[in-house]
């Protein structure tokens, strides 16, 4: 474990409300499951609700969004790729009245409140209900109908017609460019779920393409591959952009492979889906995964806290954020119980290589089951925290500002501070950590408190209240870029303020 890693799972031991730690909800559109709501293809009502969701969140204390734009080869914004979601218009193709980009205006939504917002897309699905779904004229299933085939009343792209990879890259380079995204999200389903006793109707690809590997090794050849394209297309345009997979919670079991859990899942990414997610994770081909791990402590299948435990041993340095299944509640025993979810959280803080949980789905919380939100609001989530940084992603982490003045006025102090000259990144904001410790062999910014946040503007201070009850604090000053990298602390020591109270006058000694 690095040393950064180290003070931070320290911090998250000792203290209830980590300083770093991504927190997001799915806002599934497919079907209309989140947003928005079924027959509501009315612009200014479809903001007004996604705004309302959003506020929901916030409140919640989450500080990111995970949003459906493409749930079955369709789009949630303006494309010459795909046409408009039957889930945004009720008829596919049809653009929404009166007209608005929906992508952009979430983005700009999510961005005002200080969320990232994850773009999330389904990969291979296209046609969500044979026999019911909207069809435009213009859906790649028209043009190029051979590169699908139907399967459990679905049909879904051939992931072994290198046409069709292709496809999807292009839609992927069109969002980064165009959009000011902060990472692509892919879900589970790459080959789609197992269905007992009918397989996967790919004969033709596989004797196109096969190249002499057996067919379980040629599907798992595929989706490495696509995943391959997408993570160059992506840093190739934008190389602050995440990357992120959602997988179903179980690599393999320990039946089949030694590296696998100690589980007894029916169906499994590596053997079912053909998504070897390990090996994404050890190449650097994603940046982050967020494991399904929708079931309960002690599952008889797939307990909670095994699946855990492996996720955390199998990151390979990347991020893990952790899939709870809010939408469980009630469900059953398990589930009715309140402190199951809590206990979840607990775990995942408690869990080495864990920096975070990501909500399915949205509308999950509307109902406030079980008093969750208000565990998350009074409890859990009570103080924001940070998105956690990437440092490997490509730039250099943003420089820090320098302490030009500290000041106490009255009864505030003010930090007054100088933007760097020529920054290699773009920085977006700066960060003034407290720490009112008296020992100082335990201050640094991980044990200390965020207490202001402020963006970069012509008038570029601080100003936070004087600490109560105390004769001495410190401060460590940080700035963030666009990508929320966070930089080293400003100064290399902390900036130690001692206050003495005489005549109603408050003085500082550096």
């Amino acid at each position: 474990m690095t040393l950064f890693a180290s003070c931070l799972f320290a911090v998250w031991q000792l203290a209830a409300q980590p300083v770093y730690e991504f927190r997001a909800a799915w806002i599934a559109t497919v079907d209309n499951i989140d947003w928005p709501t079924r027959g509501n293809y009315n612009s200014d009502r479809q903001k007004q609700e996604f705004i309302q969701l959003l506020e929901m969140h916030k409140a919640n204390g989450m500080n990111a969004v995970v949003m459906q734009i493409r749930p079955a080869t369709d789009a949630f914004y303006p494309s010459s790729l795909e046409p408009w979601s039957e889930w945004l218009t009720g008829k596919q193709g049809q653009a929404p009245s009166p007209y608005y980009d929906p992508l952009e205006f979430m983005i700009e939504e999510t961005h005002k409140r200080g969320m990232e917002f994850h773009a999330w897309l389904n990969p291979y699905r296209a046609v969500f209900n044979i026999q019911k779904s909207s069809i435009a004229p213009n859906h790649i299933t028209k043009t190029h109908p051979e590169w699908f085939v139907d399967y459990g009343g679905k049909r879904y792209f051939d992931p072994g017609i290198p046409a069709g990879q292709d496809h999807v890259v292009k839609v992927i380079e069109d969002i980064v460019t165009r959009y000011k995204v902060d990472a692509i999200h892919f879900d589970d389903y790459f080959y789609p779920y197992r269905i007992a006793k009918v397989e996967f109707p790919d004969d033709k690809s596989y004797k196109a393409y096969g190249k002499g590997l057996t067919r379980d090794d040629w599907r798992r050849s595929n989706v490495d591959t696509i995943i391959v394209k997408l993570n160059r297309a992506i840093k190739k345009i934008n190389p602050l952009c995440k990357f992120g997979i959602s997988p179903f919670g179980i690599w393999r079991n320990a039946s089949q492979d030694d590296r696998g859990s100690n589980t007894k899942g029916g169906q499994t990414n590596y053997d079912d889906l053909y998504a070897d997610i390990l090996l994404w994770l050890e190449n650097d081909w994603i940046d982050y995964v967020v494991p399904q791990l929708y079931w309960e402590f002690g599952h008889a299948a797939a307990p909670y806290e095994i699946l855990l435990d492996w996720w955390s041993k199998n990151t390979f340095g990347k991020h893990c954020y952790i899939g709870l299944g809010i939408y469980r509640a009630n469900s059953n025993p398990a589930w009715r119980d309140k402190s199951q979810l809590p206990r979840q959280i607990n775990a995942l803080r408690e869990a080495e290589n864990i920096q975070g949980a990501v909500y399915f789905s949205s509308k999950s919380f509307v109902t406030n089951p079980n008093g969750w939100n208000d565990s998350l609001q009074n409890n859990y989530y009570k103080r924001p925290a940070l998105i956690p940084e990437m440092p490997w992603l490509e730039g250099f982490l943003p420089k820090p500002p320098v302490v030009h003045e500290a000041i106490v006025v009255n009864d505030s102090v003010k930090i007054v501070i100088n933007h760097p000259l020529n920054p290699v990144t773009p920085i977006k904001e700066y960060l003034l950590y407290e720490n009112t410790e008296l020992n100082d062999n335990y201050v640094n910014k991980y044990t200390s408190k965020l207490v202001q946040t402020i963006t970069v503007n012509e008038i570029m201070h601080f100003s936070v209240p004087v600490p109560k009850n105390v004769s001495k604090a410190t401060y460590f000053i940080t700035s963030r870029d666009i990508e929320n990298n966070e930089g080293k602390p400003y100064p290399n020591w902390p900036l130690s303020l001692k206050f003495v109270k005489g005549n109603n006058i408050w003085m500082h000694m550096p």
